[in-house]
């Protein structure tokens, strides 16, 4: 069932995309009649209003289309859709790992990001997802960042999706990453991590600081070969990490990273911000959700999903050419591509 504060939407998805929920004002805090307050509301968006009240696609909690004789109360919510702005495409993939009816796990490419959010709405795994398999009430159970790929599983049914979402927050799923980074000469095989990691709203870096350690991570140097030109520091040679959180902090990987002196390559927060163009989807950052692997909360099964991705600047794929995977272009063997 859906989760309380969560509540369920009286419209379908159009086109992937949910409806929006509007919070009106309580009643005597504004005009009368609920279209004429969402006039004054939305302005910039007049015609679509417009058109949306005419053909009854604003509607109350219970699904009755919304007209100036609807009565008001207090903490109202109405629904409605709204149009999405034009979003560059991201040309890469979804890669289906497995299917059932409780699950749907992916590969999911660099550049997509995982749910709507801000910008990112029509180009997000979620949407492509909801819209190609037809899956209205599909949902993540975790998250990825917008450039990390790898493993990522959705819930197909809402009534199983709490069971698995609880087994990410007691923290019951064992997660790998791996990341391709500078290895200087004297980079121990083995290193734990382990900070307080604070991300500030409207600040694009997390911080550590000083406090009662939130975030840990252990951090195991694969393999190390030397740069190609143009690639990593000067001289120094990269290295390929398995990555394992025991915690998922924003941008934890990131920045346990970065704090040890080995960036992510290709990251454009860590250890500076800098910008990337609209459309540029060169030098991906080298960071992979590798595999995930519990126990299913609903049959007891074991289950585990592995990427079937590699990292573009490691030459040999994983754990030098150790069951490789694919080029990040490629697709995947017995894959089944959206």
């Amino acid at each position: 069932m859906p989760k309380p504060g969560r509540p369920r939407r009286p419209l379908p998805l159009r086109d992937g995309v949910d409806p929006v929920r509007i919070r009106l004002a309580d009643p005597g805090q504004g005009p009368r009649s609920i279209p004429e307050e969402l006039r004054r509301r939305f302005p910039d968006r007049l015609a679509e209003l417009e058109a949306a009240l005419a053909s009854g696609q604003v509607v109350t909690a219970d699904g009755e289309a919304v007209t100036d004789a609807t009565r008001r109360h207090r903490g109202m919510d109405v629904w409605t859709y709204r149009t999405p702005e034009p979003e560059i495409e991201v040309p890469f993939e979804i890669e289906i790992l497995h299917r059932d009816d409780r699950l749907v796990v992916v590969d999911k490419p660099h550049f997509l990001a995982t749910t709507p959010r801000a910008g990112h709405i029509t180009q997000t795994a979620l949407v492509r997802l909801r819209r190609d398999l037809g899956l209205e009430d599909l949902a993540p159970v975790h998250r990825l960042d917008r450039l990390t790929a790898g493993v990522l599983v959705f819930t197909v049914d809402p009534a199983h999706r709490a069971a698995y979402q609880d087994l990410f927050a007691a923290r019951r799923v064992d997660k790998t990453y791996l990341a391709v980074a500078p290895a200087p000469d004297g980079t121990p095989r083995v290193r734990e991590r382990s900070s307080r990691i604070v991300k500030t709203r409207g600040v694009l870096q997390a911080a550590e600081v000083d406090g009662q350690p939130d975030a840990h991570t252990r951090i195991t140097l694969v393999a190390t070969h030397d740069p190609e030109p143009g690639r990593g520091e000067s001289g120094t040679p990269l290295g390929l990490y398995r990555l394992e959180p025991t915690t998922g902090r924003t941008h934890q990987l990131r920045v346990h990273m970065n704090a040890l002196g080995s960036p992510i390559l290709g990251d454009d927060l860590y250890p500076r911000v800098r910008t990337i163009e609209p459309g540029d989807f060169s030098g991906p950052l080298q960071l992979l959700a590798e595999s995930i692997g519990f126990t299913d909360p609903i049959s007891g099964d074991a289950r585990e999903f592995t990427t079937r991705r590699t990292l573009e600047s490691w030459p040999w794929g994983r754990a030098q050419g150790e069951n490789p995977g694919n080029p990040p272009s490629a697709p995947a063997t017995k894959s089944c591509m959206l």
